[in-house]
């Protein structure tokens, strides 16, 4: 069964269209309006090997704030439709992802109780037009629609966009890793026999 669910949200501030299918390819189109944000996204899906599809139509003459965080949304409900039950699945991953000189470990939960620990001291500016406080906000969205622990440990880094680019290529492998199905189980990865 295609592990794959498609979202339609609209709101007075953005309306979003996505896809995403969690055993892909790494294969995307996304246009949210920001193009940082596009880059992130783009790189999440290719190092997750992540199929994603995302149109967003956002009032960012205002600011990102709306897109970023109603993108999390609605990719944090795709991904725990995409998921299903859960049966099966590997549910604990961590990992330390480089960029260049910037390192980031992340370890997951896909627990059914969402939890964010986000460790990283990232000034309030921008790279690009993209707001850097709100990487924090895409991943508070998402862990909170996704119903994930995630623990976000920014190591080090220099140069800005390189720190934002590990985060999220570490939380794209990891994400992937802790979705990915057990090569020998079928069952729910819970003593509660339930996510």
């Amino acid at each position: 069964m295609e592990r794959k669910h498609s979202i339609k949200r609209d709101t007075t501030e953005t309306r979003i269209e996505l896809t995403f299918a969690l055993d892909g390819d790494g294969s995307s189109t996304v246009n949210t309006g920001l193009p940082f944000l596009d880059h992130m996204l783009t790189l999440f899906s290719k190092h997750g090997y992540f199929n994603l599809d995302v149109t967003v139509d956002g009032d960012i003459e205002v600011d990102g704030h709306h897109t970023t965080e109603d993108l999390a949304i609605c990719l944090g409900q795709a991904f725990k439709e995409a998921l299903g039950d859960g049966a099966g699945i590997m549910r604990y991953a961590s990992g330390t992802i480089p960029m260049d000189e910037a390192l980031c470990q992340c370890a997951i939960d896909i627990s059914n109780r969402p939890s964010l620990i986000f460790n990283a001291d990232l000034p309030k500016t921008k790279v690009g037009t993209f707001d850097v406080e709100l990487v924090e906000e895409f991943f508070n969205a998402f862990v909170s629609n996704a119903r994930i622990a995630l623990h976000i440990d920014l190591i080090r880094g220099n140069n800005l966009h390189h720190m934002i680019e590990a985060i999220f290529k570490a939380f794209a492998v990891v994400l992937s890793q802790a979705a990915s199905k057990h090569p020998d189980r079928t069952d729910i990865p819970s003593t509660k026999g339930v996510l």
